[in-house]
């Protein structure tokens, strides 16, 4: 099931985050970007699991939207990390391209989603 490689990316997508979130407080001592990171790119797991619990298919396609959103919002701040310094290309390109693909797949959960309601 395509939501389950959805869940466990956004997952380990999530735990990277983390990592990289103790890096940019401890050693970078970067606060704000970071927290903002944080936030978004913990969101995203945490809204699939929201989705497949969802009441209804309006509900479930609700919530894969806002984790897209949410995804969306962490590739801002990734990119605004690497332009700014915070980032190595090396630290910036993995996260990114996981985030370009976590992106794709709940694109394409929602709109098949809406195709099958």
């Amino acid at each position: 099931m395509g939501e389950s490689i959805i869940k466990q990316r956004s997952f380990l997508f999530a735990v990277n985050i983390v990592k990289l979130f103790q890096v940019l407080i401890n050693s970078k001592k970067e606060f704000v970007m970071a927290k903002q990171l944080l936030r978004s790119g913990t969101a995203v797991g945490a809204l699939v699991r929201e989705a497949q619990n969802a009441e209804s298919k309006a509900d479930f396609i609700h919530k894969l939207g806002i984790a897209q959103k949410e995804c969306d919002e962490s590739v801002y701040w990734l990119e605004l990390l690497k332009e700014t310094n915070y980032l190595t290309a090396n630290e910036f390109n993995g996260l990114h391209s996981e985030a370009m693909a976590l992106l794709k797949m709940i694109r394409s959960a929602i709109i098949t989603a809406k195709q099958k309601s």
